[in-house]
């Protein structure tokens, strides 16, 4: 049985550690680094035969795969000292990859693998197949209540205020490449989408702040030679509102997949 090391324990990081606990997910935990040690410290507390809490270091020398689940600014130092090391590393953050491409040149000149988990999105098996041909766009919407995309980069240096909104209001188009930049908490899902497909420069996202809305929405909508993909995705937030629960559950199912010799699916 292989081990994880997670790093981070917020949602996703507890979320993770949870199903390991549950039987959901087959690997042991090696260990828990986090940048917030003493709340990750109070929640392994909580747990029957906790794994232990580590420095980045030891866990990764005490690890086969290394779970990002820290955000973005972690990524790339992570993803160098994972593969120096020789292991593998799943990235939640997708977006750190469109701005550090080089991670994925890394993974595959080590040799070590690096798994990048749909999140809270569908869908991207058709978008990869449909991307072998020709297309002639992809184009993302995202719906998300209002206090799901609060102090977000763009809407704090575009002074947006989304306080008091009534009506559904669209706050962004543009590239997936500026989406993730100006929505590093929000929009992973774009950056997964665009890196299964024609990249984040050509990938066009809308953003629209919905009051009332008790899920986070997104559509996507693929033409090419193969025809016109159309997915819609309605997802229930986790405790986190930027969050939403799919995200979690795609990350076991993917671990799930790295030790299991079937795939199904492209």
């Amino acid at each position: 049985m292989k081990s994880i090391g997670i790093v981070g324990c917020g949602t996703i990081g507890r979320a993770l550690l949870n199903a390991v606990y549950d039987g959901r997910v087959s690997m042991r935990v090696a260990g828990v680094a986090s940048r917030t040690e003493s709340s990750a410290r109070e929640f392994l507390s909580t747990l029957k035969n906790p794994p232990p809490y580590l420095l980045q270091k030891e866990l990764i020398a005490g690890s086969d795969l290394i779970v990002e689940a820290a955000g973005g600014a972690v990524v790339s130092s992570l993803a160098r000292e994972v593969f120096a090391a020789g292991k593998d590393l799943m990235v939640i953050s997708a977006g750190a990859l469109l701005d550090y491409p080089e991670i994925m040149e890394q993974s595959r000149q080590s040799g070590c693998r690096l798994y990048v988990p749909s999140g809270a999105i569908a869908g991207l098996d058709g978008i990869k197949s449909a991307c072998v041909g020709q297309i002639v766009h992809v184009t993302m919407t995202t719906r998300k209540p209002p206090n799901g995309l609060e102090g977000a980069p763009y809407l704090v240096q575009n002074q947006i205020s989304l306080a008091g909104l009534t009506v559904e209001k669209e706050i962004f188009t543009g590239s997936a490449r500026e989406a993730c930049k100006g929505f590093p908490a929000n929009v992973n899902v774009s950056a997964a989408v665009s890196l299964a497909g024609i990249g984040p420069d050509k990938t066009r996202v809308r953003i629209l702040a919905v009051p009332g809305l008790q899920r986070n929405c997104h559509d996507i909508e693929v033409e090419g030679e193969f025809g016109r993909l159309h997915i819609r995705i309605e997802n229930v937030p986790s405790e986190n509102p930027k969050t939403g629960k799919l995200t979690a559950l795609s990350i076991i199912r993917s671990i799930q997949d790295v030790v299991d010799p079937v795939r199904i699916g492209t």
